[in-house]
């Protein structure tokens, strides 16, 4: 396992990958916010719901790279499970201004996407060859369905994406980066969802470094953005 700090060159042309992973997380976090402004006060302006579909693949593809590179995977999962909990009565009162079961909160989501990571490397170490991989895409299926029922934000698209990401994590990022394209508009080609294939963009800059970490402000960030719009939108309203 790679270690954390660990990071390797992405491949393709080196002078046009210039973000490092610090840099997407926060590309994806100016997106998150613009697209929840826009949601819950200027419902209209579909230029700033465009924007915010940038945030859903990049996220994925930031949770993919921390999967590889984090030294304890257990961990990762635990952090990414309790701050889905903490960010889920702000996620309701954000969004509908109550308690509501629903829909999750994306966090939920990529802590599927996690669990369905960890089952297929599990699955495809017990069982070599061809019948470990399919049993574990399987598996990763099962999950993505079951995340539909579960009603968690982006749902089977995100922990398909994420799982792709992590599949291709040796190929070129020409491949790697194409098939997450691929993706996207084979099951997000509607309405203003189509324009999450801006995500890919700042994916395909991408350098393989890891950047200044920030790793506690992206959890807490997220909770406390929802409640800041909460209480800003029970001021104004």
């Amino acid at each position: 396992m790679r270690g954390q700090d660990e990071r390797i060159e992405a491949h393709g042309p080196g002078g046009l990958r210039f973000l490092d992973g610090t840099t997407l997380k926060l590309i994806a976090l100016v997106s998150m916010v613009i697209d929840h402004v826009g949601d819950i006060f200027f419902p209209s302006l579909m230029w700033m719901r465009a924007i915010g579909r940038i945030a859903m693949p990049v996220f994925s593809f930031c949770v993919a790279e921390g999967y590889i590179h984090t030294r304890d995977r257990q961990s990762y999962l635990l952090r990414m499970g309790v701050f889905a909990l903490i960010s889920e009565i702000p996620f309701d009162l954000a969004h509908s201004g109550r308690l509501d079961l629903s829909q999750q909160n994306i966090m939920f989501t990529f802590f599927l996407a996690l669990c369905s990571l960890m089952l297929f490397d599990y699955l495809t170490e017990r069982y070599e060859g061809v019948q470990g991989l399919v049993m574990g895409i399987v598996a990763v299926a099962v999950i993505a369905v079951g995340s539909i029922f579960l009603a968690v934000d982006y749902n089977f698209s995100a922990i398909g994406l994420v799982f792709i990401f992590y599949l291709l994590r040796d190929q070129d990022a020409f491949i790697r980066d194409g098939s997450g394209a691929a993706f996207l508009v084979l099951v997000r080609n509607v309405g203003i969802y189509r324009w999450s294939i801006l995500g890919i963009l700042p994916i395909a800059l991408y350098n393989g470094k890891k950047g200044r970490g920030l790793k506690l402000l992206f959890y807490v960030f997220y909770p406390a953005h929802l409640l800041a719009l909460f209480f800003i939108k029970l001021l104004v309203g």
